[in-house]
């Protein structure tokens, strides 16, 4: 089984965050492959890594970042593939690094999601995979549905929440 996600980190650090991402891609039965990469202390690797991505198989990156966030922007600077950003909260609650990330050039795109927002990198990976894929567009309708479900449920509960001047 080859990857066609890849999640990057610029250190294990990040993991209790992109996490996430891996644990939604096991449930859609997505092959990925998750490494740590740093822009900074291993140019040459990133570098390597985003050259050779589309020919290794993948067909979106996603990669979070914390602090000056230059990995998601590295990353897509050498590589036609889709790039989805996750700035990790740190410093400035994460805002540093979210800036970082969506303050990309003309040409050089990152797609960027909230601070710490794997889960939803992973959806929207998905998404795109799913435009090529009708079967994985099947898991990710069903998984929306179990979405609006959860919804439906709380709400019906609330019904039973009693306060003296509530109406519903």
């Amino acid at each position: 089984m080859s990857p066609i996600v890849s999640i990057i980190m610029g250190s294990t650090s990040d993991l209790p965050v992109m996490e996430k991402a891996a644990r939604f891609f096991e449930e859609m039965e997505i092959p990925f492959e998750m490494n740590a990469l740093s822009a900074h202390r291993t140019p040459q690797e990133v570098d390597e890594f985003a050259r050779t991505a589309a020919e290794r198989g993948l067909r979106v990156i996603i990669a979070g970042a914390g602090m000056a966030a230059a990995l998601p922007g590295v990353i897509a600077a050498g590589t036609t593939l889709p790039v989805i950003g996750v700035p990790i909260k740190g410093m400035l609650d994460g805002l540093d690094a979210m800036l970082s990330i969506i303050q990309m050039p003309p040409g050089i795109p990152v797609a960027t999601v909230g601070v710490n927002g794997a889960l939803n990198a992973a959806i929207l990976a998905t998404e795109m995979l799913a435009l090529s894929d009708a079967q994985l567009a099947e898991k990710l309708a069903a998984y929306k549905e179990g979405l609006k479900q959860k919804i439906v449920k709380a709400n019906q509960e609330l019904a039973d929440v009693k306060y003296r001047f509530k109406t519903n």
